[in-house]
C-alpha cells in the first residue's frame, strides 16, 4: 500500500525542522511502510521504553537528539530504569560505569522533555490518556493495559521507534490504531469455572499466562469475567498475557470499555473459541513455579509496579509482624504511588516489618538485586515467567497472601481455599 504523507510530514522528511526531526521522521515512515499503513496520524501521548539502559547504543541514540536540540512534541513519560535514582544502588555486581551510564541516560531523557515518572505502570498516575486517544507505548504490560482497560490506542512500539514517534508526534495508522485491528479473533470462555475463583487476582494472573501463547498475535476476548473485576486483576491479565505470548490488547465482555457485548468486541463471530478448563488452568498455574517448597531468600512484589490498593492489602496482612531474618521483602512501585502509600500509613507499616520499598526500577532486571538469588516467591505471573531466564533464581508462584506469609515464616507457604482442587473446579 502506498504511504500518503501530509505536507508537514514531507517538510520534516526534507529537513525543514532540522536533522534530528528529519531522522526521526525517516524512522517513522520506514516503520509505516513495513506495517502497511496508508498514512500517519497524530498521537497525543508517549510512554518511552528507550530510557531503560541496555548499553552504549542507548546513550548514543539519546545524545544524537539532545545535541541537536530535539524535544518531545507530545507529553512523554518514562518507563523504569535499571537503577533507583532515590536510593543507593541495590544491585549486586554492577560495574560503576554501567551505573553511571544508566543515570546519564535518565538525565538525557529528562533533557528531551520527558516527565520522569520511571514506572512500568503509567496508568496508575493521573493525567494520562483516555478512551480513544492515539498514543505511543513500548512497555508490554502498559500497551496491553492502555488498549484493553483504558481504551486508548497503541501498537507495541520497540525502543527507538517509540522515541521517534514521540518526537514527531506521528504514528503509522495501522494495527491497534484502527477499528479493524482491535476486533477480537479468539474467545476465551471462562463461564464454566467456579465464580469464586474467577474473582481472585491469582486467577487473573494464571488466565493471562494461559491466554498468551494460545492467542498468539491475535486479539482475545474473555467471556465470564465478573463485571466488577478490579484494576489490579486487569493489570495481572495484561502483564501475564503480554509476557507469555505478546498480547497487546484483550477484551473482557461487560468489563472493558470496547466490549459491552461479544458482538461489539468481535464485530462478528470469533474465529476460534477456547473453553478454558480447570485442567488447563492448573497446568498453567503450576508452570509458573520452578522451585520446590523450602526456605526463600526473597519475596518479589510489584511487577508491574505495586498499586495503592495492593499496598493497602499488603500492609493489612503484615501489620504487627516482621519479615524473617535472612529474607528480603522487596516491593517495587512508582514515586507517585509510594507517596500515596506513605500518606495513608501503609508504607510505614511495611517498613516497620522490614520490607524494602524500591522506586524507579524492577527486581527482575539483570544484574539482580542482591537478594534475588536462590528461591524467590512472587505473586506476579510476569515476574515468575521472566526471572528464571534473567537471574540466578528458582521461582515459587503464589497469591499476595502467600507471599506475605512466606516473608514472615521464611519459607514457601501457600494456604487458603484457593489452593484446593475444588476451588479450581477439580475433584
Amino acid at each position: 500500500m502506498a504511504l500518503t504523507l501530509s505536507d508537514a510530514d514531507r517538510a520534516r522528511l526534507d529537513g525543514a525542522e532540522g536533522e534530528a526531526l528529519q531522522f526521526a521522521t525517516e524512522v517513522v515512515v520506514r516503520a509505516a511502510g513495513i506495517m502497511g499503513a496508508p498514512h500517519l496520524i497524530d498521537a497525543g501521548f508517549a510512554h518511552i521504553d528507550a530510557c531503560h539502559y541496555y548499553g552504549r547504543a542507548h546513550l548514543d541514540f539519546a545524545r544524537f537528539f539532545t545535541t541537536r536540540g530535539a524535544r518531545f512534541r507530545i507529553p512523554a513519560w518514562t518507563n523504569t530504569i535499571p537503577v533507583s535514582l532515590l536510593a543507593p544502588d541495590p544491585r549486586a555486581g554492577v560495574e560503576p560505569e554501567a551505573q553511571a551510564e544508566a543515570r546519564e541516560l535518565a538525565r538525557l531523557y529528562a533533557e528531551l522533555g520527558c516527565r520522569t515518572v520511571w514506572t512500568c505502570a503509567p496508568y496508575q498516575l493521573p493525567g494520562g490518556p483516555g478512551l480513544g486517544d492515539q498514543i505511543v507505548v513500548g512497555e508490554s504490560n502498559a500497551v496491553a493495559y492502555y488498549n484493553s482497560t483504558v481504551g486508548a490506542r497503541s501498537n507495541k512500539y520497540g525502543d527507538f521507534l517509540d522515541v521517534c514517534c514521540g518526537l514527531t508526534g506521528r504514528v503509522p495508522y495501522a494495527g491497534l490504531h484502527t477499528d479493524e485491528g482491535r476486533r477480537a479473533q479468539v474467545r476465551f470462555d471462562i463461564a464454566g469455572l467456579p465464580e469464586a475463583l474467577r474473582r481472585t487476582e491469582l486467577f487473573c494472573h494464571v488466565l493471562g499466562h494461559l491466554m498468551g501463547p494460545l492467542a498468539g498475535d491475535r486479539v482475545p476476548v474473555i467471556t465470564g469475567l465478573s463485571a466488577d473485576t478490579p484494576a489490579d486483576s486487569l493489570k495481572a491479565i495484561a502483564a501475564a498475557g503480554a509476557a507469555s505470548g505478546g498480547i497487546a490488547m484483550f477484551h473482557a465482555v461487560g468489563v472493558t470499555p470496547e466490549a459491552p457485548s461479544l458482538e461489539a468486541a468481535c464485530g462478528g463471530e470469533p474465529e476460534e473459541i477456547v473453553a478454558v478448563t480447570p485442567q488447563m488452568l492448573v497446568a498453567a498455574r503450576d508452570s509458573l513455579s520452578s522451585a520446590a517448597d523450602g526456605p526463600v531468600s526473597m519475596v518479589a512484589l510489584g511487577t508491574p509496579h505495586f498499586s495503592l490498593t495492593e499496598f493497602e492489602r499488603a500492609a493489612a496482612l503484615i501489620d504487627g509482624r516482621k519479615v524473617a531474618d535472612g529474607v528480603s521483602l522487596t516491593i517495587t512501585t512508582n514515586r507517585f504511588v509510594a507517596e500515596l502509600a506513605a500518606a495513608k500509613g501503609y508504607r510505614a507499616v511495611l517498613e516497620k516489618a522490614r520490607a524494602e520499598i524500591l522506586v524507579d526500577t524492577c527486581t527482575y532486571f539483570a544484574p539482580a538485586v542482591r537478594a534475588a538469588r536462590g528461591r524467590v516467591i512472587t505473586n506476579s505471573a510476569k515476574w515468575a515467567y521472566y526471572a528464571p531466564g534473567m537471574l540466578p533464581v528458582e521461582v515459587a508462584f503464589g497469591a499476595l497472601e502467600d507471599c506475605i506469609e512466606t516473608a514472615v515464616r521464611g519459607e514457601v507457604t501457600r494456604g487458603g481455599a484457593i489452593w484446593a482442587d475444588e476451588a479450581w473446579g477439580l475433584g
